[in-house]
C-alpha cells in the first residue's frame, strides 16, 4: 500500500493527536478515574462557616437554606449575604434567623463601584465568617446529604488549605440536560485530575472550600476585581498548589444545582464562565488548550482520512485504540461521579461538544463583563 504525501501528513497528525490524547487520558485523567481517597483524614471536627451570597433568591433560599442549616456537624454557622435584593429575601432571612441560631445574615444595600459581580458580597461574607474554614455554595444549590460539611472538612489535614468539590446538575429529561451534565462532567474531570496531578487551576463556586487565612494572605479578589466572574477559578489558580490542595468526590460531598432549561440559556451561561479563561496562567492555557486542540485534530483527521486514504485498517486501529482507552477512563470517572447514564451516549456528546465549544469559546473572548445577579 502506497500512501500519498497528503495521506502521510494526515496520518501523522492523526497519530500524533492520538498519542497526546492517550497521555491525557491515562496519565492525567486516569488519576481521577483510579482515585483512592487518602487514608489520613481530619476527624477533629474543626468549626466551619458556610458562606452563601444571594440576590433576589427568595424561592431558592426558602427551599435550600434549611438543608444547610440542618447539616449534621457539631460546630458550624451559615453566613448569608443578602446582596441588594428587592424581593422578600430580607424578610425570609429574618424569619429564618429567629428559627435557626446558626444563621448569620449580612445585608448589603449599596454596591462598591470598583468591584464587579459577586466578588464584593462574597468578600464581605468571608470577612464576616467567624471560623477559619469556609465552605462556599450558592442559593440555588442543595447538598446531596446532611453530611456535606463533614465530607468536605475531613480533608483539612495539616498543610491543606483548599478543598475542591464536585457540583453536578440535576438530571432532567431532554438532550440539552444531557449536554449540560456532560459539559459539567468533562470540566470536573479536568480540574479534579489536574489538582491530583499537582496543577490545581480552578474549582466551582457552588462547592468549594478554603481557609480565610489563605484567602486574605493571597490578596482575595484584588488582583482581578475588575472582572465580574472568576471568584472560583481565578482565585484557585492564585492560592492553590500541589501541597495545600485536596479533592473530595464522595457522594455525600456533592452539591446539586438546577440546570438551564434551554440550549441558548446554557450557551450564555457557558460564555460567561469562559470569559475568565483568557486570564489563566500560561501553563494552564497550554494544558487545557492542547487537550482541546488535539481532540479536534483527532476527529478532523479521522474524517479526512476516510475520504482521502485507503489505509482503513491503520485508521480504524488508531481510532479504536483511542476509543477503548477513553471509554475505560470515562467509565471509571462516570461511576465515581455518579453519572453512569452519560457513558453510553458520551461518544455522540463528545462530537457535538467539540463542534460547538470552539464557537462558544471564541465568542466569549468578545463578551463584555456582566454584573452578577
Amino acid at each position: 500500500m502506497t500512501l500519498s504525501p497528503l495521506e502521510w501528513i494526515l496520518l501523522g497528525i492523526f497519530a500524533g493527536a492520538t498519542i497526546i490524547q492517550l497521555i491525557y487520558y491515562w496519565i492525567i485523567f486516569g488519576r481521577l478515574a483510579f482515585y483512592k481517597p487518602p487514608a489520613e483524614i481530619n476527624d477533629s471536627n474543626p468549626p466551619v462557616s458556610i458562606v452563601i451570597v444571594a440576590r433576589n433568591e427568595y424561592y431558592n433560599l426558602s427551599k435550600n437554606l434549611p438543608l444547610f442549616l440542618q447539616q449534621v456537624y457539631p460546630d458550624f454557622e451559615v453566613v448569608v449575604v443578602n446582596h441588594m435584593s428587592d424581593d422578600d429575601t430580607k424578610d425570609l432571612l429574618n424569619d429564618f434567623k429567629i428559627q435557626y441560631s446558626k444563621l448569620k445574615v449580612v445585608h448589603i444595600t449599596q454596591d462598591l463601584n470598583f468591584f464587579k459581580g459577586k466578588k464584593f458580597p462574597l468578600s464581605l461574607g468571608i470577612k464576616s465568617a467567624s471560623n477559619n474554614i469556609v465552605l462556599l455554595t450558592d442559593a440555588d444549590c442543595e447538598p446531596n446529604s446532611e453530611n456535606w460539611i463533614q465530607s468536605m472538612v475531613r480533608n483539612y489535614t495539616p498543610g491543606v488549605q483548599v478543598v475542591l468539590g464536585y457540583g453536578p446538575y440535576l438530571k432532567k429529561n431532554g438532550f440539552v440536560n444531557m449536554l449540560i451534565r456532560y459539559d459539567t462532567l468533562m470540566v470536573a474531570m479536568q480540574y479534579l485530575s489536574y489538582a491530583l496531578a499537582g496543577f490545581p487551576y480552578m474549582g466551582v463556586g457552588r462547592n468549594l472550600s478554603y481557609t480565610r487565612s489563605i484567602f486574605f494572605a493571597g490578596g482575595g479578589f484584588t488582583s482581578h476585581y475588575k472582572i465580574s466572574s472568576g471568584d472560583d477559578d481565578l482565585l484557585i489558580g492564585q492560592i492553590a498548589d500541589k501541597k495545600n490542595t485536596r479533592i473530595e468526590v464522595s457522594p455525600d460531598s456533592f452539591i446539586y444545582s438546577e440546570p438551564k432549561i434551554s440550549f441558548l440559556e446554557w450557551v450564555k451561561q457557558k460564555q460567561r464562565h469562559l470569559t475568565t479563561g483568557k486570564f489563566y496562567k500560561v501553563k494552564f492555557k497550554i494544558l487545557l488548550g492542547t487537550f482541546s486542540i488535539t481532540q479536534i485534530l483527532f476527529y478532523a483527521c479521522f474524517v479526512l482520512l476516510l475520504f482521502f486514504s485507503d489505509a482503513y485498517y491503520i485508521i480504524a486501529g488508531i481510532f479504536i485504540f483511542r476509543f477503548i482507552s477513553q471509554l475505560i477512563v470515562q467509565k471509571k470517572v462516570t461511576n465515581l461521579l455518579q453519572e453512569k447514564q452519560l457513558l453510553i451516549i458520551s461518544p455522540l456528546l463528545e462530537v457535538i461538544y467539540i463542534l460547538i465549544m470552539p464557537i462558544i469559546s471564541f465568542k466569549s473572548l468578545f463578551l463584555k463583563s456582566v454584573q452578577w445577579k
